[in-house]
């Protein structure tokens, strides 16, 4: 029997597809193996985010190689859709698929040795279908995620997915409930709608629409949570919280990207929203939600932010509260306006930023912590380490609380008794 090993990087999408495509060497036959372990072929799927994203993605297929020089190593994803040949000259490197046609890797990289070299990487400017990848099993016991479109058609000025994904495609509305429905029946109970760009699903189909979607996803029988991934701003619309906040399995948490709280530098970003506007939809949800939770993405250093700039920023990340949030430095991009400014911000003061943006940002989350203390609420529990079991509220705060049994994949009600350094310690009460 052959062996499969893979390797994702990046985001929650690459990880969907990995997942699948992992399951289509299975059902083919290969046993699939940890990449750490000796294997006849490797299928590393890259992030193209960063330029550190470009260097690890390097890194791990060289670290592939050496396990075994004799293997057949494809390299697929968003790095590899950017940059084709630099990735085929790494050394090893067999096959080069970008984030077209990834379901061709599995047929492919049957036909090569470990000397071959074939770079199958072709446009998605003009790519309009969704490319059909479904997801029966997944590693978690407890939540899976589900694709409901690629692409994105934004262009933020420092941003390389729209050149790595292509436009906007979105999923069939019936594939998704179908695979929500699989993953129900195989015993999951929470499921996270993800995508390039969750907010415009539906756009491109025109008979549905994310908030249609969300409605149905609440009807099927054994899903008890539902979440959204990262989310653009405007979306989340009075119209559109009026809509949803029927949804009772609709989980109170909002991952809702801000990358900056200076109006100047949002419209450097080509970003479509003000601070003002940003600001009214935090309060619009929590309005509407009881006890949610709000977090972000933040910049720092992006080209031409200056001193008065980032005291926006700050103030403005202050101001709101963020219950977490994931803050990194610009990084330029090969191919995007930004790369090209001449007003690029130094490193140092990018990561003198980043460190006060963390300091800001954690302190918000300690304080929105602290006001969970004293709370009773549910908890899905997913991992444990010597008795003590770590889950998340619907809210996503992280608890962590003892047991005598295994209750990995269970709901248990919890008394909120104390936070430290991020996470919710609790007493189960049930």
């Amino acid at each position: 029997m052959k062996t499969a090993a893979f390797y994702t990087l990046g985001c929650k999408v690459n990880q969907y597809e990995t997942e699948a495509i992992k399951e289509l060497f299975a059902d083919d036959g290969f046993e699939i193996v940890s990449f750490d372990e000796k294997a006849d072929f490797y299928i590393v799927n890259t992030c193209s985010v960063t330029s550190m994203s470009d260097r690890k993605s390097r890194q791990i297929i060289r670290r592939a190689k050496k396990k075994n020089p004799n293997s057949v190593i494809a390299v697929m994803g968003c790095y590899s859709q950017t940059a084709p040949d630099e990735v085929l000259d790494i050394e090893g490197v067999n096959l080069v698929l970008g984030t077209k046609d990834k379901k061709t890797v599995l047929n492919l990289i049957k036909t090569l040795a470990p000397t071959s070299k074939l770079n199958a990487v072709t446009d998605v400017r003009d790519n309009h279908t969704y490319e059909d990848l479904t997801v029966k099993r997944t590693h978690e016991r407890t939540r899976a995620y589900i694709k409901i479109q690629d692409g994105c058609s934004q262009f933020c000025s420092y941003c390389i997915i729209p050149y790595a994904r292509g436009p906007v495609r979105s999923r069939c509305e019936n594939e998704v409930i179908s695979e929500i429905k699989t993953l129900a029946q195989a015993g999951y109970k929470e499921i996270i709608l993800t995508g390039i760009h969750v907010a415009s699903y539906g756009k491109d189909l025109g008979n549905t629409s994310l908030e249609e979607l969300l409605k149905k996803a609440d009807m099927i029988d054994g899903i008890q949570r539902i979440r959204l991934s990262s989310i653009e701003p405007m979306t989340l619309n009075h119209e559109f919280v009026e809509k949803i906040r029927g949804c009772k399995k609709l989980c109170p948490h909002f991952h809702i990207s801000l990358q900056s709280g200076c109006d100047a530098t949002l419209k450097r970003m080509n970003r479509h929203y003000t601070t003002a506007q940003f600001e009214e939809v935090t309060q619009g949800l929590r309005n509407a939600f009881t006890d949610c939770a709000i977090t972000t993405d933040i910049m720092t250093g992006f080209p031409g932010e200056t001193n008065a700039e980032f005291e926006e920023t700050l103030e403005f990340v202050n101001r709101i509260g963020f219950a977490d949030a994931h803050v990194f430095q610009y990084s330029q991009r090969r191919g995007t306006p930004a790369a090209r400014r001449s007003d690029q911000v130094m490193p140092e003061i990018k990561e003198a930023r980043s460190k006060l943006i963390i300091e800001a940002t954690n302190k918000s989350r300690d304080n929105f912590l602290l006001s969970q203390v004293g709370k009773v609420t549910e908890v899905l529990f997913e991992t444990s380490d010597n008795g003590v079991f770590e889950g998340k509220t619907d809210n996503y705060i992280t608890v962590h609380a003892k047991h005598n049994c295994d209750i990995c994949g269970e709901f248990k009600t919890v008394l909120l008794e104390k936070a430290e350094n991020g996470i919710m310690f609790g007493k189960i009460v049930d």
